[in-house]
């Protein structure tokens, strides 16, 4: 398991970008659930965010892209509005211990 952050690092419907070596990911905390993503667009392969933390968009529903304003779903990545739709961004498993957040797994 690779540890990205203090649970209280992400307040209540905020997101995070974390690194693990040269693996991007980041973390979206909704509604007491934690949901973490690989930080990488299906449509161009880009970063998602426009300045650091800044995934989501103004209304803090959905998770938006910067290079071209693809919007996902929070809850499953699916891709509902732009070039990617249908796709998906990339799901990452992750625990809650000890107030921590931790990565399972990073993707090959």
């Amino acid at each position: 398991m690779h540890l990205l952050c203090r649970l209280d690092d992400i307040p209540e419907g905020q997101a995070k970008g974390c690194e693990i070596g040269d693996f991007k990911c980041f973390i979206v905390h909704k509604e007491g659930v934690i949901y973490a993503y690989q930080n990488r667009c299906p449509h161009l392969g880009v970063e998602m965010e426009w300045m650091p933390d800044q995934f989501l968009d103004s209304e803090g529903c959905l998770i938006q892209c910067s290079m071209h304003g693809a919007l996902f779903k929070i809850e499953d990545g699916q891709c509902i509005s732009g070039p990617c739709i249908g796709d998906q961004l990339t799901r990452l498993e992750c625990v809650v211990k000890d107030e921590h957040i931790y990565l399972n797994s990073i993707p090959d």
